[in-house]
């Protein structure tokens, strides 16, 4: 097992953006960006004895700071907060007190608005050599997007023998604010990448979020029994997708409610990866990808629509509106916590 530090170079704001590799002893690797806590490669060895890269992303740093791909919203392998998916209206109470946000999704915000998590250099807290883990660091202040207190986020990556990567965050607040995060990572387990389609997809979820036309959930569960969002089994993704929407969809997870548990598994034939999702979270956002459009990716490849797949752990999106769901809520005497693991395996 290894951890290393490598600069790129590149300074944003004054902070040094710097590269961190995990790598265990059967040669998977992990590749983490401090600007955003990007996952940039997540490499493991397929059926064929391979290395495969299972991640979307850049071959240069320099490419995450693109006009147009920033302008494009596609949050490649990032960490998005405060406030992960949409806040209806850009706006929530407190307390009794109101807080207006930036707006980034039309009339409501998204992934914690113009500038969020995402786009932040995170400092690194500690690197630790024998767990094969780096904690980061980020505190965003009071009014950031709009947002109350001040919030301080640590996230730590870990690479196990057993090719699980498990990002486990906390997090504490000076004021009572709104928090939700996750992680925004754009898988395919596809050898040469392309269309996810024919991937197979399971959930452990027998219920939906209803949306709004803005993809807002309203509040309404809704269950997947006899609709086209039925994951309950294995099935190929785009068995019964309308091919030109995909899903864009948040799954009520059928457990215990702060359990680490399975939430996911996603298989592809050719590779024989299986990745497998745990969470201590409630729910889990399945997006197919429809709006990606990245020019010059790894290797000089275009993405385009449906070529990955997200499965974002997180919290009901629009809580903070929504009384009837679980709470995202942190008070100053509280602790923030959440894990998700992502375990790579064979499909045998």
């Amino acid at each position: 097992m290894s951890v290393q530090q490598k600069p790129t170079g590149k300074f944003i704001d004054g902070e040094e953006v710097i590269a961190i590799e995990l790598t265990n002893s059967k040669g998977t690797y992990v590749k983490i960006f401090n600007y955003g806590a990007i996952i940039n490669k997540f490499i493991v060895k397929n059926a064929k004895g391979e290395h495969q890269d299972i991640v979307l992303g850049f071959d240069n740093f320099e490419q995450y700071l693109d006009a147009e791909y920033i302008a494009e919203g596609v949050y490649l392998g990032a960490v998005v907060g405060r406030y992960a998916n949409r806040i209806k209206n850009g706006q929530f109470e407190i307390d009794g007190e109101t807080y207006d946000l930036a707006k980034n999704n039309g009339n409501d915000t998204l992934h914690g608005g113009i500038v969020g998590f995402d786009k932040k250099v995170w400092e690194i807290l500690e690197v630790d050599e024998e767990g094969n883990a780096v904690t980061l660091e980020y505190e965003s202040i009071d009014g950031e997007e709009g947002f109350p207190g001040n919030l301080i986020v640590d996230l730590t990556f870990e690479l196990t023998e057993n090719d699980e990567l498990i990002l486990s965050y906390e997090a504490e607040t000076d004021q009572p604010t709104a928090i939700n995060l996750t992680h925004h990572g754009y898988f395919n387990l596809a050898p040469k990448g392309g269309n996810i389609s024919s991937h197979e997809q399971q959930i452990f979820g027998s219920n939906y979020l209803e949306q709004d036309e803005n993809y807002c959930v309203t509040g309404k569960v809704v269950p997947v029994a006899q609709t086209p969002l039925d994951f309950t089994s294995m099935k190929a993704i785009g068995k019964d997708w309308n091919p030109d929407e995909g899903y864009d969809q948040t799954f009520v997870l059928d457990k215990i409610y702060g359990d680490l548990s399975l939430a996911s598994k996603t298989t592809e034939a050719e590779s024989g990866l299986l990745l497998s999702v745990y969470t201590t979270e409630p729910v889990a956002h399945l997006y197919t990808a429809k709006y990606l459009k990245v020019k010059n990716g790894k290797g000089g490849i275009d993405y385009s629509a449906f070529g990955a797949f997200c499965v974002e752990t997180q919290h009901h999106p629009n809580a903070i509106n929504i009384p009837e769901f679980p709470t995202t809520i942190l008070r100053p005497d509280e602790l923030y916590t959440q894990t998700t693991i992502y375990k790579v395996s064979l499909n045998r």
